[in-house]
């Protein structure tokens, strides 16, 4: 667990000492490197954690699979070995947490590796190892795999060492009024938009964890504001062929996410969500105004106040190596579980053309044509967010290909990776209520993207 922010106010005659300076600025700047400064490297855009992702990834190449798959297995076998025989090293807190799980979430990880031994042995029913199921969920967790090394490794960079405060600070007004949400957020915002989802997820969590978000700040963040990355957007355009209107298209997706973010958390579920912070912690942050103090000056003595109180060497390893440790044994096996039974829906069963159904009129009152061919588009991103960017590419219409493959990118819960990052957290979200948001999200967006795309680009 990380050291405390102090939660007295800083006086207006607080020095702001050189060495604590230094140890915010210099491990910050490496954070905002890492995570939120966007690098073109050839014809695609990434941050300097999805670069090294991406190195390692050339690196390993076609062993990616085989190591996600043993990976899987080994959760299994440490979880069985734990709990039958109760290991000394297995009864520490966090590892006693990791490995000392419900007979549901050992479900969840026998049948995650289950999933994948199938499919990389190509052994058992097509409905799992068909490259459209449970070969989605092998060759793209095995890239994911390398995003979350990385990125729990590095995360101490961006939010242990006062940078989180120093930004909240600054934007704590503009977040309270628009979104009601501390200013700290707008860095999990940045960081999923520059990076991915799945790091904006990871580090709402880590926050929620610490005592720096309640539990209504953190499900409101997780659900409005873990979109996925220019990277995955400039993937969903060529899929779909219309790279030729990126821009158009990221226009309207920031437009309409924007205003999902503004209404969503102000309706149920999330508006009925308590305010409670994480019990074991409590509340670790304030964000009282200041009046004495100018605004830079109080942001760098919260940030300073911080670093000063940062964990040493040994522990940010010994962080870094839990972080690990969590991501690869207790999440990746719920992801891959999760995600290959909602694609099996999808791919096997008529479920999403049935739910779809009411959504044909929806996008005929639109004027979006081939409207029955394109609504079952608008509610498989559920399961998993490229699904309908899949089913677009049997579309003619390229304004229809435009309002889906925007709107696959607002609705952001998608349970093969999102939902079942949520799930898996503290955060006190339910399956029924990310349901409801996906909904909400639809309902709200779609409109939006459908004006703008008939107004202004076609």
């Amino acid at each position: 667990m990380s050291s405390h922010v102090q939660l007295d106010e800083p006086s207006a005659d607080e020095p702001i000492q050189r060495r604590h300076l230094i140890k915010f600025l210099i491990p910050s700047l490496i954070g905002v490197l890492l995570f939120l400064v966007p690098f073109q490297v050839g014809d695609t855009i990434n941050i300097g954690m999805g670069l090294m992702a991406d190195g390692l990834q050339t690196l390993l190449g076609a062993a990616l699979p085989a190591i996600a798959t043993v990976v899987l297995c080994f959760s299994v076998v440490a979880t069985l070995y734990a709990k039958l025989v109760n290991p000394s090293w297995a009864k520490s807190g966090v590892l006693n947490e990791m490995f000392h799980v419900g007979p549901v979430w050992l479900g969840m990880r026998i049948l995650g590796a289950l999933f994948a031994l199938m499919t990389f042995f190509q052994v058992g029913p097509e409905f799992v190892t068909a490259s459209f199921t449970g070969g989605v969920m092998l060759n793209d967790l095995a890239p994911v795999l390398l995003t979350f090394f990385f990125a729990a490794l590095l995360l101490p960079f961006l939010v242990e060492f006062g940078f989180m405060e120093f930004i909240g600070s600054l934007v704590r007004k503009p977040f309270r009024v628009i979104f009601n949400l501390p200013g700290r957020s707008a860095i999990d915002a940045t960081a999923s938009w520059m990076g991915s989802g799945t790091v904006g997820v990871l580090i709402t969590t880590q926050q929620y964890e610490q005592g720096y978000y309640n539990g209504r700040e953190a499900s409101v963040i997780a659900s409005n504001f873990s979109v996925v990355s220019i990277a995955f957007a400039l993937l969903v355009t060529s899929f779909v062929d219309i790279n030729h209107l990126f821009v158009q298209f990221y226009f309207t997706v920031v437009v309409a996410g924007l205003i999902a973010a503004v209404i969503v958390p102000r309706l149920p579920p999330l508006s009925r969500k308590a305010n409670d912070y994480y019990e074991p912690v409590g509340c670790q942050i304030s964000e009282k105004p200041t009046a004495k103090i100018g605004l830079l000056r109080y942001s760098l003595l919260q940030a300073t106040r911080r670093a000063a109180g940062a964990p040493g060497p040994r522990e940010l390893a010994k962080l870094a190596l839990l972080n690990v440790m969590d991501i690869f044994l207790a999440l990746l096996p719920l992801v891959f579980a999760i995600g290959t039974v909602a694609l099996i829906l999808a791919e096997f069963t008529p479920l999403f053309t049935w739910l779809s159904y009411p959504m044909v009129p929806v996008l005929e009152l639109l004027r979006i044509p081939e409207a029955e061919a394109a609504a079952p588009a608008t509610l498989v991103g559920f399961a998993d967010m490229f699904l309908p960017a899949v089913l677009a590419t049997n579309i003619e219409s390229e304004l229809t290909r435009f309002v889906i493959a925007c709107l696959s990118l607002t609705q952001l819960i998608y349970m093969s990776e999102i939902g079942a990052l949520l799930l898996k957290s503290k955060i006190p979200i339910k399956l029924w209520e990310l349901v409801a948001i996906f909904l909400l999200r639809t309902a709200i967006t779609l409109p939006i993207i459908a004006f703008i795309a008939h107004t202004f680009f076609f």
